[in-house]
């Protein structure tokens, strides 16, 4: 059954109704305005607009994962986390929330049971049954915290803001401090706001959309790695280094990082002799809180498409990072993303859409996940910029990592945060050749920009 957004008359389904089109599990009732936060089926919300297409193309061999982790300075307690874990859930609820599929779309319903801090699984698929019905997993690894997500439960922003939050808990439990809340560390004391379990995409209802054109860009082929090995090179970058690269170049350092890896790109291509595409594209994740406003702790981001098309040639470092530049910066201006935000979300209301059966919209949306996602982009980089903590958490945390799970349809994707002098760029792949990598290591090296690589099967 499809949202009510545009009436302004509130209307309530009979419990009945409202059970068999949840799947069974929505007993009681449920109310939809136009100015709703959230969806209320008793224990039921329904997923956010940029949720659908994570059950859809989840299967044995992929789900659309990402981690996250906190480095301390000494071993972690896991009976304390446990007690952090518990009352960081307590405060943002949803990730109290398990996925199940009714009559028409898939719901997030709420358990009845209490997460676990498990021990360190590889990143592969994840299996929801078998991980309690949680969509996150914790793991206590020696000195790290390890936060691993189902995409469908929330992007970067919530991720870390969960993570965040549950690492102050554990060291005001652990060592006594006071944290200073605010920002992405939420005071477990509080109690959750509306805002933050909205699906913030409503906001984009009844506008008109269009879809992006894109032509299909060149994708890295190489010898694969087993289906249940991930392989990832750890990049340490000073931070200092990489600001002044970028300012010199009137440039910002996500620019910088994006163009880097377009020049790698070109170089991985032009020793390719099965190259046919010639479009370059790297795929940079934009969060809509900082352009549209708002504070949902579920998915809110999109994303623009950066690089150059060498069909005629191929180009110098300036000149992509020239063009690089201009394209972020014109991408993601909000009269540019809101005609994408907003056709994704028409898609959604369509009453035809709405009425064909979960069971038939589960393969059409792979199938257009798989003909219109990766086919588009060479590579992805999400970067959730500096992370900053209070000055009473500085001296017990070490280093904060994101890491993007295994792709579909490219080989590898990269993920970046900075904390303290430092940035830490995390480059996952698939497959067991890095010339990608190395290129791009040279690539900063010509820049000036000293780097310390390690890499490891995670």
């Amino acid at each position: 059954m499809g949202k009510v957004r545009r009436s302004a008359i509130s209307v309530t389904f009979p419990a009945r109704l409202c059970s068999f089109l949840a799947g069974g599990g929505g007993a009681g009732y449920f109310c939809v305005s136009k100015n709703k936060e959230i969806m209320v089926a008793r224990n039921l919300l329904r997923l956010d607009n940029a949720s659908f297409i994570y059950p859809a193309s989840q299967s044995k061999k992929y789900s659309s994962l990402y981690r996250m982790s906190v480095t301390l300075n000494e071993p972690v307690d896991e009976a304390v986390l446990q007690q952090a874990l518990e009352a960081s859930v307590a405060r943002i609820p949803t990730f109290g929330y398990t996925l199940t599929g009714g009559t028409l779309w898939w719901y997030l319903r709420k358990l009845d049971c209490t997460p676990r801090v498990l021990p360190l699984q590889p990143l592969h698929h994840f299996s929801i049954p078998g991980n309690g019905g949680f969509l996150f997993r914790i793991s206590a690894d020696g000195c790290r915290i390890v936060l691993d997500i189902f995409h469908v439960l929330t992007d970067g922003n919530g991720g870390m803001t969960f993570l965040l939050t549950l690492t102050a808990e554990y060291l005001r439990l652990r060592y006594g401090i006071q944290p200073v809340y605010g920002g992405r560390i939420l005071d477990p004391s509080d109690a959750p706001a509306a805002s933050e379990l909205a699906d913030a995409f409503d906001d984009f209802s009844g506008k008109r959309g269009c879809l992006e054109q894109n032509d299909p860009a060149y994708h890295i082929c190489g010898r694969p790695l087993g289906i249940k090995v991930l392989r990832n090179l750890r990049v340490r970058i000073p931070m200092a280094e990489a600001a002044a690269a970028a300012k010199a170049r009137n440039a910002t350092v996500t620019e910088l990082l994006t163009a880097a890896m377009v020049a790698a790109l070109q170089d991985v291509r032009r020793n390719d002799r099965f190259a046919r595409r010639s479009v370059l594209k790297v795929n940079v994740p934009v969060d809509l809180r900082r352009i549209f406003g708002g504070n949902t702790l579920r998915n809110f981001s999109s994303y623009v498409m950066l690089g150059v098309d060498v069909c005629n040639g191929e180009y110098d470092f300036g000149h992509i990072l020239e063009v690089v530049s201009a394209q972020k910066r014109l991408f993601s201006m909000p009269s540019q993303l809101e005609p994408k935000v907003a056709k994704n979300v028409e898609l959604e209301d369509n009453f035809a859409i709405n009425c064909i059966p979960r069971v038939l919209k589960k393969p059409i949306i792979d199938i257009i996940n798989r003909l219109k996602g990766d086919r588009y982009c060479s590579h992805t980089l999400s970067n959730l910029g500096r992370i900053e903590l209070p000055e009473t958490l500085r001296p017990y945390v070490r280093d904060v990592d994101f890491i993007l799970g295994r792709q579909r349809g490219n080989s590898g994707a990269s993920a970046c945060t900075g904390y303290g002098d430092h940035l830490v760029l995390n480059m996952s792949r698939r497959i067991a050749d890095r010339a990608f990598e190395d290129a791009f290591l040279r690539q900063l090296d010509a820049l000036g920009i000293g780097t310390e690589a390690e890499e490891s099967d995670i």
